[in-house]
């Protein structure tokens, strides 16, 4: 299976991992080698980043993940801008997952803000990938920014509700010149590869590996279902139809019986 490319970067993993929830940071170090993961996200606000021995940042080989500091928290285009810069002067990261959020209780993205903050850390020199809602024209506002990839919801955040917006997510992927990455709501391992057989780049899973009861194994059991609706998406689906079609063809089975 090709790796996946983002800013010019190959990533030999398509499923990307946030670092939140885990019970412990060995938990969370465990999770991550056994998803096979290559790019995970952190908060700023629950890291240290320019502490090699901050409990997260000390289980994240920098040689074996690309590690994306993320804005959560912020409300506004002048929080994440202002995140996202504090985030690269402690530790020299230049990759930034986007998000901005103003409402407690859904967690869904100001499109405005988004994009007015996106448009900004383009312009100094950030590899920006935005969490945005499953808005195929902002998806193109986004790209046509300068983004390096767009992140659409599948779900609001850790609701494990799974493809509820698959229609936008369809046109978003047609559209997209950019990498698609679907983020947020997806709760089972069925939910990514729905994803991946809509023709999405990738899919960023957190909260449904984090809580599991075993997060290693749901770790495995997400990457495989990342791998199987990429190779379903590549092999080209069939279609779907309303009346049944018969597996072997019934043109003469009659006639020859009456012979």
């Amino acid at each position: 299976m090709n790796p996946l490319t983002i800013a010019g970067k190959d990533l030999a993993s398509r499923l990307l991992l946030g670092t939140g929830k885990f019970s412990s940071p060995q938990v969370m170090a465990d999770a991550l080698k056994a998803s096979g993961t290559r790019l995970v996200t952190v908060a700023l606000r629950r890291v240290d980043l320019d502490n090699p021995n901050d409990s997260i940042m000390s289980h994240l080989d920098p040689d074996l993940y690309q590690v994306m500091p993320n804005t959560s928290g912020a409300r506004d285009a002048n929080e994440a801008v202002r995140i996202a810069r504090l985030a690269r002067a402690a530790s020299g990261m230049n990759w930034i997952k986007l998000e901005v959020t103003p409402e407690p209780n859904y967690l869904l993205p100001d499109p405005v803000e988004t994009l007015k903050a996106a448009s900004e850390l383009v312009e100094l020199g950030f590899i920006v990938l935005p969490y945005i809602n499953a808005d195929p024209i902002l998806a193109l506002r986004l790209q046509d920014a300068g983004c390096a990839a767009v992140m659409p919801l599948g779900a609001p955040i850790g609701t494990s509700r799974g493809l509820k917006t698959r229609d936008q997510l369809r046109i978003i992927i047609e559209q997209a010149s950019v990498p698609v990455v679907v983020d947020a709501g997806l709760g089972m391992p069925s939910h990514a590869a729905q994803a991946m057989e809509l023709g999405a780049d990738a899919c960023l899973v957190n909260t449904a590996i984090a809580i599991a009861e075993d997060p290693c194994a749901m770790a495995r059991a997400f990457a495989l279902g990342v791998q199987a609706g990429r190779q379903a998406w590549l092999a080209g689906a069939g279609g779907v139809f309303r009346q049944a079609r018969a597996s072997s063809p019934l043109d003469g089975l009659l006639e020859s019986a009456g012979a």
